[in-house]
């Protein structure tokens, strides 16, 4: 039998077998050739540390009520993106055929049976690291419209994650005359100065704030990003502001904001603070939305106008997914964003 990538239990990843499903007219078969996950919105649910867990999330008030139980969030499918090729199609299926290569978002399994529209044919000559970047390039494509990044402006990002990284160039593609990336994992500000950051900077060697300040002749940077979910962060990217600047948080923040004051730089700065999420819809800009986010984002990584070649660390085989992803979990020191290659010869059984 076929095996998924799940969590039992929180904080806990096993590999565990399941039965393929009947194929029906409409949908196609698909073998997993690579895969990711994403570290941020999915290791808060592996965890099960944030409010999602905790209070249920009322769509019609969007909000959570507290005090209301959550449905059981376990066992728990990990995964985010999976690229493919075709097995089998159903008898109704006309536009894509036995041996075609396709990608979408997928849990991390080692085979998919959906609906023939669930998926796109996964473009020539493009790496399948670069089509695992699709969904944080949407987030850094949102969150850069969101914060109106214009020609000539000075750019600080909090948070070098796969959102981070893909931030730090498309703030570059807009216009950003200087772009510094702030993070304290060296592997990770090593990748944003290969793509185009100006400056790295770690923050636990000083204080960040007053670092971006003397870079930009005392003024602050007119957007700073936090892509991160540290409270300590976003304090950071609030200090590191101009007089009227705007900071964009992508992020989703768990538990109480320690590190995180709204005093002095913020009301004496008048600083704006933009919540960004892509798929939160209606979008702010008449004409936007998720669908053409989306659309934009892979036509900037297929072009190569973003680039994420190198940007998938670590890759391991599926065989040795359940532990790479506590490895995640345990030590994101040691990752920017975790591939899983289902090519390789000690991937399977």
């Amino acid at each position: 039998m076929p095996l998924e990538l799940i969590a039992d239990q929180p904080g806990h990843a096993i590999l565990r077998a399941y039965e393929e499903p009947p194929l029906q007219p409409d949908h196609v078969r698909i073998r997993s050739l690579f895969s990711s996950v994403k570290h941020g919105t999915e290791l808060r649910g592996f965890r099960g540390t944030s409010a999602d867990t905790s209070a249920r999330w009322d769509g019609e008030l969007r909000l959570h009520v507290r005090g209301e139980p959550v449905r059981a969030q376990f066992p728990m499918p990990l995964g985010n993106m999976c690229l493919g090729v075709v097995t089998e199609v159903g008898g109704r299926v006309s536009r894509l055929k036995v041996g075609d290569r396709v990608f979408s978002h997928f849990s991390l399994r080692e085979t998919h049976t959906v609906q023939e529209q669930r998926v796109q044919v996964a473009p020539e000559g493009v790496s399948p690291q670069s089509l695992m970047y699709w969904d944080p390039a949407d987030f850094a494509v949102g969150g850069v419209r969101d914060g109106h990044v214009r020609l000539g402006d000075r750019v600080a990002v909090f948070g070098l994650g796969a959102i981070g990284q893909m931030v730090v160039q498309a703030a570059r593609l807009a216009g950003a005359r200087w772009v510094i990336a702030v993070d304290p994992i060296e592997r990770r500000r090593d990748a944003a100065a290969r793509h185009g950051a100006d400056l790295t900077l770690d923050p636990a060697r000083g204080d960040a704030g007053v670092e971006v300040k003397r870079r930009t002749d005392t003024i602050g940077v007119d957007v700073a990003f936090e892509t991160s979910g540290s409270s300590a962060a976003l304090y950071d990217a609030l200090r590191s502001a101009r007089y009227q600047g705007t900071v964009v948080s992508t992020a989703y923040y768990v538990g109480p904001a320690h590190g995180l004051l709204l005093s002095g730089e913020w009301h004496r700065n008048r600083v704006s603070i933009v919540s960004s999420r892509a798929c939160s819809e209606p979008l702010p800009d008449y004409g936007w939305d998720f669908a053409r986010i989306q659309s934009e984002s892979l036509a900037l990584l297929v072009e190569g106008r973003l680039k994420a070649d190198d940007l998938i660390d670590p890759i391991v085989p599926f065989a040795r997914a359940a532990e790479a992803y506590q490895e995640i979990n345990e030590h994101p020191e040691r990752s920017i964003k975790l591939g899983i290659d289902h090519t390789t010869e000690d991937s399977g059984r």
